[in-house]
């Protein structure tokens, strides 16, 4: 387990290959729970996909029923209340494995992530005690209802509202909640209103209340076996006892578990990955052209190759956050009066990393099903082959739990925010960096396995630190309106966290498996690191540029190009190697 470390502490200091958690060595019982949600998949879903996808209420439910008693709808809640009360590792081992099941995978996610986490950190013990063993069993189905037709991002701006009736017994609520996945079944609604139109709140709307309505099916691009419906409510009459947490604390509650569905979202874009890079090897494998198959070409070795190393690396860094979330999480006391301060409080502390996992995660899904496509020619365009659902299926994992563009403004944003608390040194860091710089020392020498490729991944951070001081030092309070110069930073930070997520990983695997055992992983991770790092030095050079000009913007371009020296290596022999392993095996290769 992972020592606790503070959030976006990542990007001021190097740390030691064994602090970070991996899914290279699980426990006995966390690989008898991967494999009984394969086994669920496999026998019990993928049977009937075809027919999940033509939006069969009664076959979704019941196999969310069959998911329940394999204790998959229970994985976060607590023995006491009915579940199995797992570590994240184990709900992430899920979440992964659940992905190859498409639509019924949302379905699953919807309810057991931000559906039932409500609950779960923010509920009375008599909401638990009341709703957690049926959520839990699959005997009552949640949805999460934020979004609204003129409020997405924009969270706060909802008009939905909540008027507490004379008597104090109740509170009315009025107004329609748009695009909630499994609103066409669902039993329970985590619905968000304004108090009297200003106190944002959150409640426990019950389906069989009076004036709870439900719109048409959505006719979307994918997902189309998840209901996907809008949540009209008219004078609807909820218990002030389903009054989630406090009157006004809803925005607490509504972005701590997106920042849960963020990270969910992560693991189920990674096993969706592993599952295009299977499809398209064996594709590879089996497709002839000019006579051969068309592995043998080295382009298509090639794009094998990038998938694999991109999905190595994401898969490096969601085991690595579920590790963060373990540590965070473990002390808190569910049936303590203070749990929702507690639970608030540790979710809130990697805030940044859950936004990195998301941002990442579904921009290599986007990559890996694009590149699975093309490997299928002609045929990646038509239905009948996977890739090209998986491809379509992708697409909203960018729009779900805040855009991306919205979470790169989050994740410098939240850096900057605990920086001015003095909860990172970060100022510090900035400064000590311009006494380090003047004396740089270029050219030199690294022999040993992955010296260079650690060395990059500190000056990656420098430059990160250069860049963003510059940035800040420029626009100082109107950074947040430089929303290029935010989003660069972003980048970087998401390229760091990336590359030393593998690096870490791959450190430790030599350190207990040796080099001979570990040659695919060095190689990745050689790949990874150099050609994130050529981004990083990229997006530096970009930012730099729009904040300064003239003698200073040419010192600044110096100092950049002595932090980014480094000896190219051949990724072109890399990633050929990489490819034999993934043809070999026609699948995903650690």
């Amino acid at each position: 387990m992972a020592d606790k470390v503070i959030g976006g502490s990542f990007v001021l200091e190097d740390l030691d290959c064994q602090a970070i958690v991996t899914p290279d060595e699980l426990t006995a019982e966390q690989r008898l729970i991967a494999g009984t949600t394969a086994d669920f998949v496999e026998g019990e879903v993928l049977p009937v996909d075809e027919e999940i996808e033509k939006l069969n209420y009664e076959l979704t439910l019941k196999l969310l029923k069959k998911s329940g008693e394999l204790g998959l709808l229970g994985a976060d809640v607590p023995e006491a209340l009915g579940g199995l009360g797992l570590d994240k590792v184990s709900t992430t081992l899920i979440s992964e494995r659940l992905s190859k099941a498409s639509s019924f995978a949302l379905s699953v996610g919807a309810h057991v992530g931000i559906g039932t986490l409500p609950i779960v950190y923010f509920g009375t013990p008599e909401q638990k005690k009341k709703y957690l063993p049926d959520l839990a069993s699959g005997r009552l189905i949640a949805a999460y209802c934020l979004t609204e037709p003129s409020s997405g991002s924009d969270a706060l701006g909802a008009k939905t509202t909540a008027r507490l009736s004379e008597d104090g017994r109740y509170y009315v609520l009025n107004g329609m909640k748009q695009f909630i996945t499994n609103a066409g079944f669902a039993d329970i609604f985590i619905v968000y209103a304004k108090v009297d139109g200003k106190d944002f709140s959150t409640f426990i709307v019950e389906r069989k209340m009076e004036g709870v309505s439900i719109g048409p099916e959505e006719k979307k691009m994918g997902i189309k076996g998840s209901s996907t419906c809008a949540l009209i409510l008219e004078d609807v009459k909820v218990p002030v006892e389903n009054l989630l947490w406090e009157a006004g604390k809803g925005h607490l509650i509504a972005f701590n578990i997106l920042n849960i569905g963020r990270f969910k979202l992560a693991a189920g874009c990674l096993g969706a990955s592993k599952d295009a890079i299977e499809i398209s090897a064996k594709y590879a494998n089996a497709r002839k052209q000019f006579g051969k198959p068309i592995s043998s070409f080295p382009l298509i070795g090639k794009k094998l190759a990038e998938m694999n190393v991109r999905t190595y690396a994401l898969e490096s860094m969601v085991y690595r956050t579920a590790g963060l979330m373990d540590a965070g999480l473990s002390d808190i006391d569910h049936g303590s009066p203070e749990a929702g301060v507690q639970s608030a409080k540790a979710i809130a502390e990697y805030a940044l990393e859950y936004s990195i996992n998301k941002v990442f995660g579904s921009e290599t899904l986007q990559f890996v099903a694009d590149e699975g496509v093309q490997i299928h020619g002609g045929y990646g365009f038509i239905q009948e082959y996977k890739i090209e659902r998986i491809y379509r299926d992708s697409r909203i994992n960018r729009i779900f739990e805040g855009t991306n563009e919205i979470n790169r403004l989050l994740i410098p944003g939240t850096l900057m925010r605990r920086a001015m608390k003095g909860e990172l040194p970060l100022i510090q860091k900035v400064q000590a960096l311009q006494s380090e710089l003047l004396q740089l020392v270029s050219g030199q020498q690294f022999e040993g396995i992955l010296e260079e490729e650690t060395h990059l991944v500190s000056m990656a951070k420098k430059i990160f630190l250069m860049t963003g001081g510059a940035a800040v030092q420029k626009y100082q309070t109107r950074l947040e309106q430089e929303q290029e110069a935010l989003s660069h930073l972003a980048d970087m930070m998401i390229q760091i966290y990336a590359m030393e997520s593998s690096l870490l990983r791959t450190r430790q695997r030599i350190a207990k498996q040796g080099e001979d055992k570990t040659a695919c992983a060095i190689d990745m991770t050689r790949v990874f690191v150099h050609e994130a790092f050529e981004r990083i030095e990229s997006l530096a050079k970009e930012t730099l540029s729009a904040v300064e000009t003239g003698d200073v913007l040419r010192t600044q371009l110096s100092v950049l190009k002595k932090l980014a020296r480094r000896t190219p290596v051949n990724t072109v022999g890399l990633k050929r190697q990489i490819a034999a392993r993934v043809l070999e095996s026609e699948k995903f290769v650690r």
